[in-house]
């Protein structure tokens, strides 16, 4: 796939394409539905290729910062993921804040078709674009008609969660049920585990004297799942990028808490106790932790020997829990 970060891009005004425009934050399943229509469009109409136009960073976070959502796939994973899918072409528009705030019909004509000749446009029915997201799904067809592009629309994906039916797929869905902690309900939003990427930074070493070692994660602009104990796979790397996009893992034990039983100060912690020994110093690494299913809430223990009964415990469920 080809990523371009300008949108001066004379490969594509070269030709038609099918495009697709949007943030595309955790590339779910309502994501992959937009993406296989983009395949089928250009197989039918014999397009150049197909192409995602995306944002970084999130549109929001450059109008209205207070309100920006939490990131659930930081612009290198979503970069793979979305070529993953066969996907030809990637714009990743920057600085955008007077592209923003351009009319739905100037952002058409004097960015869109200055940008890419798009012979298909193809979105979800509650797509908006322009000052004020004033643009709607049917201002992009009537402007097609002159334009000489045409708008297929996917109806959103549905999945079934336990205990809460059918639900839409969407990335805020994805960032309610992580904060909530329902890693394996994301996961089915997602396609696959919910992936946090961090490098490791010096822990209190506490672990390591109970017999349970672990790697504390400073984590990139993501959202991090509730507090919890979690059942999970880790990936290893020198660099963030090449971590995001690593698929060897290895079987861990995943803490997110609060560390009260032993310390006066309560700071968030993020840390992952690995399965299989030996791992070596992992300090100054990358660790990717997917999320696989959440073991126990958070809990103050009396004393060492109780917290480590306790992690115990948790390591042989997590085993079970992986084993499936």
């Amino acid at each position: 796939m080809e990523i371009f970060t300008s949108t001066t891009t004379p490969e594509m005004t070269a030709g038609k394409w099918v495009i697709s425009i949007g943030n595309f934050d955790g590339f779910h399943k309502g994501h992959q539905a937009i993406t296989t229509a983009m395949k089928a469009a250009a197989d039918q109409t014999g397009a150049n290729g197909t192409a995602v136009l995306t944002f970084d960073p999130h549109p929001v976070a450059i109008l209205h910062p207070e309100k920006a959502p939490g990131i659930l796939t930081p612009l290198n994973l979503k970069e793979h993921l979305i070529a993953g899918d066969c996907v030809d072409a990637m714009i990743v528009l920057r600085d955008s804040y007077d592209l923003l705030n351009l009319s739905p019909q100037a952002f058409i004509d004097e960015f869109l078709l200055k940008t890419v000749t798009p012979a298909v446009i193809v979105e979800g029915p509650n797509f908006n674009f322009g000052y004020g997201r004033s643009g709607s799904i049917d201002t992009l067809k009537n402007l097609g008609k002159d334009r000489g592009f045409s708008v297929i629309v996917v109806e959103p994906q549905h999945t079934n969660i336990d205990g809460k039916g059918e639900v839409m797929c969407s990335s805020s869905a994805i960032r309610r049920l992580l904060e909530d902690g329902s890693v394996a309900s994301a996961a089915k939003i997602l396609t696959r585990p919910y992936r946090l990427i961090g490098i490791t930074v010096k822990g209190r070493g506490i672990g390591t004297t109970l017999g349970f070692p672990t790697a504390n994660i400073d984590p990139t602009n993501q959202i991090v799942p509730a507090e919890g104990v979690y059942a999970g796979n880790v990936a290893i790397a020198d660099s963030v990028d090449a971590v995001a996009v690593s698929t060897e893992t290895l079987p861990a034990v995943f803490s997110i808490g609060r560390a009260k039983t032993f310390v006066s100060e309560h700071p968030l912690l993020i840390e992952a106790h690995i399965l299989k020994e030996p791992v070596g110093d992992l300090y100054g690494k990358y660790l990717a932790m997917d999320f696989i299913e959440k073991i126990r809430n958070q809990q103050r223990f009396s004393d060492h020997q109780a917290l480590a009964i306790q992690i115990q415990k948790d390591c042989d469920t997590a085993k079970k829990l992986l084993a499936k």
